[in-house]
């Protein structure tokens, strides 16, 4: 399916042909069959033998890599891709890497699929790769080391880190190669990132899924469009009722000092008729962790609420604007009317208070310097 998607998406039949040729395996035949599939179109590929094919150990593979006249970073990352199938195995199995056999893995079509796929991101010049969460199956599947359940070991030891969901079909939909595949080549999980789309490509798989779903994988290629003002948030969330909110500013010193980037309290009527507080705290995923710690050891909350969400923000910068008191820092926004300067309030407070103004006072001065930098630019 990898295969069929690359193909599908652009990569030239015959350049990756010639490049499989390079791997001097004997017997292989290689078909490439375009399909509809719940009118889409997508293309399935077939690897073949016309003889019988040894069990190969991960030594034996590595070796056939390294004998070929295949490019070195292909045959870099396809050893590696192999080299995580071997660990996994062995720890399921209880046995050395070295001494894996990987059966249908070490069958002519997987190392076809694994090379194949590796080349092929190589040759599309794919530098970064996303993968979306992978859905897993249940039930059982036969293969060489009798009925394993689904998803098979291998593939829950691979895929360690990696988010999947569970999908409710007694079908295998990740295979070993497959979560080695991912596991391996794969930069992130997640959702589609910011990027203009310049082709996408459907491979297909062999079976029929039970619930309808057309059986494909779908590939899409193009350029990052990176947007620093649209991010993904965590928003943390809970309701308590029996907390003093005078350790409220504590609580934001340290909710700010872990990555927080917005902190509110807001007064609530909950049960009962009884008065309370719901806490919303927003911060970048990779905080989210330390900032549940937090809210959970800083309050009473004995249970949170989180949930991403995308955020916009508009381009911004600190930027120092000249006053009769000297310098004072503030933030120019730009907004789609133009550009705002909006005063910073501690840098307006030490101010204030050491030149003995009222607050006000050097708000003004830093807007007049807004209308005069407008003033100049019209």
């Amino acid at each position: 399916m990898l295969l069929g998607a690359l193909l599908h998406a652009g990569l030239d039949r015959q350049v990756l042909t010639d490049e499989l040729a390079k791997l001097h395996l004997e017997g292989m035949t290689f078909a490439v069959e375009e399909k509809t599939i719940h009118s889409i179109g997508c293309i399935k590929v077939e690897v073949n033998s016309d003889r019988r094919q040894d069990l190969r150990t991960l030594p034996a593979i590595l070796r056939l890599l390294e004998h070929s006249s295949l490019d070195r970073p292909v045959v870099e990352r396809a050893a590696a891709v192999f080299r995580a199938l071997a660990l996994a195995e062995a720890k399921i199995h209880g046995i050395p890497e070295d001494r894996v056999h990987f059966h249908e893995v070490g069958a002519l079509d997987t190392i076809v699929d694994v090379v194949g796929t590796v080349f092929g991101l190589h040759r599309l010049g794919i530098g970064r790769l996303i993968c979306s969460p992978l859905p897993l199956g249940h039930g059982f599947v036969e293969c060489a080391h009798g009925l394993l359940p689904l998803p098979a070991p291998a593939v829950c030891e691979l895929l360690k880190g990696v988010p999947t969901y569970g999908v409710d079909l007694t079908q295998e939909l990740v295979t070993p190669t497959g979560a080695a595949l991912i596991a391996t080549l794969a930069d992130q999980f997640g959702t589609l990132p910011p990027m203009t789309i310049q082709a996408t490509g459907y491979g297909a798989g062999s079976r029929i899924l039970s619930n309808n779903q057309p059986n494909l994988l779908r590939l899409i290629i193009g350029e990052t469009c990176e947007v620093d003002e649209s991010q993904t948030v965590e928003v943390i969330e809970t309701n308590i009722d029996d907390w003093s909110p005078e350790s409220f500013p504590h609580l934001c010193d340290l909710l700010f000092a872990g990555g927080a980037l917005d902190v509110t309290l807001s007064s609530i009527l909950m049960k009962k008729g009884r008065p309370g507080f719901s806490l919303q705290v927003i911060c970048t995923p990779a905080f989210a962790h330390s900032m549940k710690e937090i809210i959970l050891s800083e309050t009473t909350a004995i249970g949170l609420r989180f949930r991403r969400e995308k955020r916009r923000t508009l381009p911004r910068e600190i930027v120092t604007v000249a006053t009769r008191w000297g310098e004072i820092a503030a933030k120019k926004v730009q907004t789609p009317a133009g550009e705002v300067i909006y005063p910073e309030y501690e840098a307006c407070r030490e101010i204030a208070l050491r030149h003995r103004v009222a607050l006000p006072e050097v708000y003004n001065e830093v807007r007049c310097h807004e209308v005069r930098c407008r003033r100049s630019n019209s």
